[in-house]
Formats: structure tokens, sequence, C-alpha cells
């Protein structure tokens, strides 16, 4: 008899533990609290039912768009990466540069030769597209896409190239 109310009274105290782990939790506008003191003192509510997880955000970097810096905020290096002297720094900047003019040149060139062969809408007719007029507007249709792509690629280009520092 003795065992068996000593088994319930330990079972009833493990059972009570976790609730007695719980510490009451404030919320104060966005801001939440197991301070009782500046809960108080702020006049936060008690938060009733279920459990609080909150997660601190990043706070955002201090250089932003009001331009502050000399170079725009999405060409700064990250920070921890290795500081490159100037004339490397130049040499690299020129030879991206290049890089960039060729495929700005390339992807032109290929722009021109897409319209020529699309013929504002109505290039001509291959094989048994006469037979199939589907065909046919099927591979005007990919065309059309290809010159919004090819032009997409050609806008991004330029982009890369603007970000670049001006030639010295």
């Amino acid at each position: 008899m003795k065992t068996a109310s000593l088994i319930f009274l330990a079972g009833s105290l493990l059972a009570a533990l976790p609730a007695l782990a719980q510490e009451r939790v404030w919320r104060c506008g966005n801001e939440y609290t197991n301070n009782s003191t500046i809960a108080q003192q702020k006049g936060c509510k008690v938060m009733e039912g279920g459990n609080v997880t909150v997660v601190q955000g990043t706070k955002p970097s201090g250089g932003g768009s009001a331009g502050s810096g000399s170079a725009p905020a999405a060409s700064r290096a990250p920070a921890g990466s290795p500081r490159v002297e100037g004339v490397d720094q130049r040499a690299r900047d020129g030879e991206a540069r290049s890089v960039l003019d060729a495929e700005l040149k390339k992807a032109e060139a290929r722009q021109a030769e897409l319209q020529k062969e699309y013929n504002n809408g109505e290039p001509e007719k291959q094989g048994s597209e006469g037979r199939n007029y589907q065909k046919y507007l099927d591979r005007v249709a990919e065309m059309k896409a290809e010159l919004a792509r090819n032009e997409s690629d050609i806008a991004g280009i330029r982009r890369e190239l603007g970000r670049l520092p001006a030639k010295q």
C-alpha cells in the first residue's frame, strides 16, 4: 500500500515539473519578455495558452541607397573578403569589361540575325510547313520567344556593363 502511494506521489511530482518550468510571458507590442518587472513598467499583457517562439532577425547594414559611398551597394565586396590592390582591381575590371563587350557584340549580332529571319512575324515557310500551318505557327512563336530571350540577355549584359567602373 505504501509503495503504491509513493509511486502515485512520485508520478504526480514528475507530471507537475513541466508546468513549473513554464514561465509567464508578456507581450509588449511586437516584443515579448519573461521579466515581470519590465512587463509591469511597460504595461504589457500576459500571454496565455500555447508557447511563444521568438527568432531574432538580422539588422540591415548601414550602407543604404542614399549614395553615401563611392561604389553602389551591389558592387561592394562581402565583409571578410581579401582586399585587392587598385592596379589589380582595374585590370580585373578591364578584363570583365572586354568579356562583356564581346558577349554584347555576339548577342547583338544574334539579335540582328534573328530579326532578319523572323521577318516581322512572317518568316519564310520551310518544307512541310506549306501543308501543316500549325507547324509554321509553332515555329513563328518559338522564334518570337527566342527574340525576347535574346533581348533580355542584351539588357542584362548592358546592366552589368553599367555596374562596372568607368574606363580610365
